[in-house]
């Protein structure tokens, strides 16, 4: 990697961390809509200095000074009513999803463009309205002063407070559906999809273990400890962290995964061989760390999202195992699409072989046990819950490559286990290990 791709590629990780939190930030399009509503009213204001003369076209308003400030006035009070309660219908909307399905998933609703676009209308059409409200002068009773009415800026009010409606019947159809379990699921779904596609696209293959590049067994002679505030694991810059290693010519391994807290002083990177010119702000740059899991890089986040929706489906407060069965469906069709895919080595060597990186990352094994162990041992006694998972063990089975079988196998012998405690009856057990998915059962 040369020196000048070296500063590109920190620009690009702070763009995508940048992007992210715009991405989570509710505030985001109601303020380019306040900004827009500035402009419209500026140039709305401009173009009525101009109609003086035409103030009998159909779309001008053709009231007085007192008429203008009363529409003006009731437009601006109706809009920030309106703004406060799409603002509550969201926080209801965010504590029901918290409470009903997880509150990982808080971030999905917090990301929503049609719930911001809709706050951002109401509230660019307050300001709006407040910005035009002040360039109406004069009254009818006093003859000797001018009157003005930004006839043309009055009549853009009223269609904005239609735009308005229109926007508040679609906003209270788009929270009754955003609330359904299967929505919140297929966004989950989709968003984990597209981070899987960026970290794992190296197509069909066996993954590489080459027992050579494995973490050396001598202990580091550099310890490089997290120096920022402590927070998660979010970003690595694997091209820059490999320069870093390359330039010093020592091996820097990455002590924690990716997700994994860091606490400020717990160690970030382990060095073996001479650290003396290593730089080690670059490679602390080369990391980033903040509040809470994000699906930027971390694809088992996504997994960890839907097993959460599925727990907290089977818990004895909720007790809702249809749920749990929803959530399993799309960790089925993310292993699924996973099961031929080929992992990136957590090693990595330099263009003279010499190994220069050690990235820690979850191998497939890992992906299935997130999937499958804590649903088994939560829906253990349920039949829905125990026939799908048995069902997605023995699909993934049925197109696995013989190196992923074998924690597949694993997975299946545990699930019949806990079928056989859970059900007494050998009946109900031959219920449980009944395949239910399409076609093949009710569920």
């Amino acid at each position: 990697m040369s020196q000048g791709a070296v500063p590109r590629a920190l620009t690009r990780l702070r763009t995508t961390r940048l992007a992210e939190k715009l991405g989570t930030s509710y505030w985001l399009l109601p303020a380019l809509c306040v900004a827009v509503a500035v402009a419209l009213s500026s140039g709305a204001e401009a173009l009525d200095a101009r109609l003086v003369q035409r103030e009998s076209a159909w779309y001008l308003f053709r009231g007085g000074p007192e008429g203008a400030r009363s529409v003006l006035s009731a437009v601006a009070s109706s809009m920030m009513t309106f703004s406060g309660l799409v603002f509550s219908v969201t926080i209801l909307v965010l504590q029901q999803a918290s409470n009903q399905y997880s509150p990982r998933i808080l971030r999905t609703f917090l990301s929503d463009r049609q719930s911001q676009l809709t706050l951002g209308i109401f509230v660019g059409t307050f300001v709006y309205a407040l910005l035009t409200l002040r360039s109406v002068r004069g009254t009818s009773e006093e003859l000797h002063i001018q009157a003005h009415v930004p006839s043309l800026s009055v009549w853009l009010a009223l269609v904005l407070v239609l735009a308005c409606v229109g926007a508040f019947i679609f906003f209270i159809h788009h929270v009754a559906q955003s609330i359904r379990a299967v929505v919140i699921l297929g966004r989950i779904r989709d968003e984990t999809y597209a981070t899987l596609e960026r970290m794992y696209p190296e197509g069909v293959g066996q993954d590489a273990h080459d027992p050579a590049l494995q973490r050396p067994q001598a202990p580091p002679s550099l310890v490089v400890p997290h120096g920022g505030a402590s927070g998660v694991l979010v970003t690595v810059d694997e091209e820059r962290l490999m320069a870093c290693a390359k330039k010093a010519g020592v091996l820097v391994g990455l002590v924690p995964m990716m997700g994994d807290f860091v606490p400020h002083g717990a160690p970030l990177f382990e060095v073996w061989g001479d650290g003396a010119e290593l730089d080690v702000k670059a490679l602390t740059d080369a990391v980033g760390t903040g509040r809470e899991r994000t699906l930027q890089q971390d694809t088992a986040f996504g997994f960890r999202q839907l097993v959460d929706v599925a727990e907290r489906a089977l818990s004895a407060g909720i007790n809702d195992p249809t749920t749990a069965v929803q959530a399993i469906d799309p960790l089925h069709d993310l292993l699924r699409r996973m099961v031929h895919r080929r992992f990136p080595s957590p090693s990595r060597q330099d263009d003279t072989g010499a190994l220069r990186l050690l990235c820690p990352r979850p191998d497939w094994d890992a992906y299935v046990r997130l999937s499958v162990d804590e649903i088994r041992l939560f829906g253990a006694g349920d039949l829905q819950v125990a026939r799908r998972l048995r069902f997605l063990v023995q699909d993934l089975l049925s197109v696995a490559p013989p190196f992923r079988r074998e924690e597949l196998e694993r997975q299946l012998r545990l699930l019949d286990a806990s079928i056989d405690r859970s059900f007494q009856d050998e009946r109900d057990a031959a219920m449980a290990r009944r395949p239910s998915a399409q076609g093949h059962g009710p569920r």
